[in-house]
């Protein structure tokens, strides 16, 4: 698994024009699955992800979490994340996971950050996804468990 984050001010995801929904101030979370990604990774993601301290305190510096300034995450799957762009000009994407083993792994990512406290909501599973944010720094991450 694969998670790139952003630290945003606020985000909403829109699915043929209507928007399915929307966060403040927290992390855009762009997930993607690869073959032969498990449960336990998908609980370890969510957990090191909970837990990073990439908000502001009052001196400047990066040290609080999602919980320390009640954000919100919204997790948009994102299956270029294992796009293979090493050869050629189109990208492979033969590390990817297919659809019925992607979305419980996805599924099981947001229910792990919701049964930690975490506001979180989603764009819809493989669709194609407008997707607005306004990324705060800009602080971006790529985490993986």
């Amino acid at each position: 698994m694969r998670a790139l984050i952003q630290r945003v001010r606020e985000s909403s995801v829109s699915v043929d024009g209507k928007e399915v929904s929307r966060i403040g101030a927290g992390m855009m979370v762009l997930l993607g699955v690869k073959k032969g990604d498990t449960p336990e990774m998908a609980k370890a993601l969510a957990a090191r992800i909970s837990g990073l301290r990439i908000f502001r305190d009052e001196a400047d510096k990066m040290n609080k979490s999602l919980s320390d300034i009640g954000g919100a995450v919204m997790v948009v799957s994102q299956m270029t994340l294992y796009g293979d762009c090493t050869k050629g000009r189109r990208p492979s994407f033969e590390e990817v996971a297919p659809g019925a083993e992607a979305q419980p792994l996805y599924g099981l990512f947001v229910e792990t950050l919701r049964a930690a406290g975490i506001p979180v909501e989603t764009g819809v599973f493989g669709a194609m996804m407008d997707v607005h944010l306004v990324n705060d720094g800009p602080v971006t991450f790529l985490v993986e468990p």
